[in-house]
This record gives structure tokens, C-alpha cells and sequence, in this order.
């Protein structure tokens, strides 16, 4: 069932409509049956929750039977941005992962904001999907705002990504979707994957394997599940370094996303196109596996490279001993 959660007039005679597709058991009624809410588009260049959302549905439908809660898909969160692939809201100049919680009587973005976490409210666990920007490619990961985590990592561990990030807490973060839900009592995933404006298969079909397996665990489907993946988790901000470039040119990257390093490996240079000379090599300062990898070849001075996450923790499926 289409629902449309949140509307407010634009210029024109044009409409901002907010829209879900619930989905129920056989015979449609819902009430006191568990619900898992999946979100994503905030981020009108984030685009791979716009697959993971297909899928899940096609799953679904495909063996509706199966179905023993309520599943609500909410693909744009932002309509305008993925209309356009415009990050923020356009003609506003605003990132809308920065007013939650919104309000009811605030301006026009608040109140949509406010019409989502009331929408969301409930749910007994929400994903909120997101891709990096155009400029990073990123593993399949869960980030975990560090006041959450007793009540978030069980649940991180049941969706199949390869890691889990539990980060500081940041006084910007609290604007976010996550934040304003977690806080209010709703617990709530944050997936960073892939790229912007592209869509990675394989990662997709990964997370939505991973969301039917959390379903099941929460009583919300009865068909058959993969289990997941053993994720990496780190807690210690020392676990994570950052690979800056130090100079303006061509990155080429010599190392594979997700790659496990040595300290000293090469990482990829930076090049100058005009002399035909390499201006620097990138090495990896540590022993860890590369997370993180610059997608955009152009950089200047200060452009983040890679992360790695330090040697200190198996493979998912290595010995975990």
C-alpha cells in the first residue's frame, strides 16, 4: 500500500510529497505485529538504498506468504534531490540529514522532518541507508553513534555488512535521522556503502540479504535466510587512519578496495599529467585492511585517500580466536 506520510506545496502548483509502500501479511491486518522501516535517499546522490529497496520489495512479493510484520519501504526522503542526484535539497542549500527532528510548526523543511520521525516512531528497528559521495567507495558498514551501541550492536551484527564502526559522539550528528530516533527510543542502523550516484550489485544484494535475516530474527518473515557475515567491530578510535593526499594531481590507485596491507605497501600515486611525472607515492602506515578507497581520481592537497582499520582484528570468516 502507497501512502503518502508527508506533503507541502512548492512554487508552481507543484507538490513535495514524502511517500512509503507498506507492506503486510496476507489478509492485511497489522495491528501488534513487529515493523522494520527501511529509509533511504536523504542524500538525493546516495543511490544504492534506491536498489536494496526494489529488492526487498520483489523478495517479498515473490513469497508474500512468508510475511509476519509489517515491512515499510520509504525510497526518497528527499524526492527533490534524487530527481536532480543533488546531495543536499536544492534551491534550499540544506542538507536534510542535518534538521531531524524537525517540528510541526517550524518552517517548511522542519515540518517534513517532523512528519518522517513521527511517521518512523515505533518501528522496531529502522535502516537508513547510505552510499559514500562521488569521491569514495566504502565496504558495506554499520556506524554506531558510541551512546547506542549496547542496543545497536546485536542488531548491526544480523545484517551481513563486512563491519561495524562504532564512532564518537559528535555534536553535528545529533541533527541526523538516526540520532533524533535512537534518542527517542527507536533503534535505528546507519549502512554506509558503495558510491555515489551508482548502484553496486553485489553490495546491494548483500545488505538486502542481511535485512531478511534481521527480519527473521524479529519475527517478521518465515521463509528461508542466509546467515550473515561475521562482522569486524571496532570501538577504538586508534583502530581507524585516514590517507591524505599531499599534493594536487592524478590519484591511480595500485591496491584493491578492501585489500589487506603492510605497513609500507603501496597504496596508489599521485601523478602530474602535464610533465608526465609522479609527484608522490601513497603508502600504508600501518598493517590493516583499506576500508576506504578514493574513487575520484582528482585531488588536492589534504584529499582523503583511503582508511584503513588497523591489524588488529580477523577477516569476517577467519579464525575470530
Amino acid at each position: 500500500m502507497i501512502k503518502t506520510i508527508a506533503s507541502i506545496g512548492l512554487p508552481v502548483d507543484e507538490v513535495l510529497e514524502i511517500k512509503k509502500n507498506r507492506l503486510v501479511p496476507e489478509g492485511g491486518e497489522a495491528e501488534g505485529l513487529k515493523r522494520i522501516s527501511i529509509v533511504t535517499g536523504i542524500h538525493g546522490d546516495e543511490l544504492e538504498g534506491q536498489y536494496v529497496c526494489f529488492e526487498v520489495v520483489r523478495r517479498i512479493q515473490a513469497e508474500k506468504g512468508n510475511l509476519s510484520g509489517i515491512v515499510d519501504i520509504y525510497p526518497a526522503m528527499n524526492p527533490l534531490g534524487i530527481d536532480s542526484i543533488t546531495r543536499g535539497i536544492p534551491g534550499f542549500d540544506l542538507d536534510m540529514n542535518r534538521i531531524f527532528p524537525g517540528h510541526k510548526d517550524g518552517d517548511m523543511m522542519e515540518y517534513l522532518a517532523g512528519q518522517v520521525i513521527t511517521d518512523l516512531t515505533g518501528s522496531d528497528v529502522c535502516i537508513d541507508i547510505h552510499a559514500s559521495n562521488i569521491y569514495l567507495t566504502e565496504i558495506p558498514q554499520v556506524r554506531i553513534n558510541e551512546l547506542h551501541k549496547d542496543r545497536l550492536i546485536p542488531l548491526a551484527e544480523k545484517v551481513n555488512v563486512d563491519f561495524i564502526w562504532v564512532h564518537g559522539a559528535n555534536t553535528v550528528l545529533e541533527a541526523t535521522l538516526a540520532h533524533s530516533l535512537n534518542s527517542q527510543g527507536t533503534p535505528t542502523l546507519v549502512v554506509e556503502m558503495g558510491v555515489g550516484m551508482r548502484i553496486t550489485l553485489p553490495y546491494c544484494l548483500q545488505l538486502v540479504d542481511g535485512i531478511f535475516n534481521l527480519m527473521g530474527e524479529l519475527g517478521i518473515w518465515q521463509g528461508e535466510t542466509k546467515k550473515p557475515r561475521a562482522p569486524i567491530i571496532s570501538q577504538n578510535p586508534e583502530d581507524v587512519s585516514y590517507l591524505n593526499a599531499t599534493m594536487a594531481g592524478i590519484f591511480v590507485p595500485h591496491v584493491k578496495h578492501w585489500e589487506k596491507l603492510k605497513t609500507g605497501d603501496l597504496v596508489g600515486v599521485i601523478l602530474d599529467p602535464l610533465r608526465g611525472e609522479v609527484l608522490d607515492e601513497i603508502r600504508s602506515p600501518i598493517d590493516g585492511h583499506l576500508f576506504t578507497i578514493r574513487e575520484y581520481p582528482v585531488v588536492d592537497a589534504g584529499s582523503l585517500i583511503g582508511r584503513l582499520l588497523r591489524e588488529r582484528h580477523p577477516l569476517p570468516g577467519e579464525d575470530r580466536r
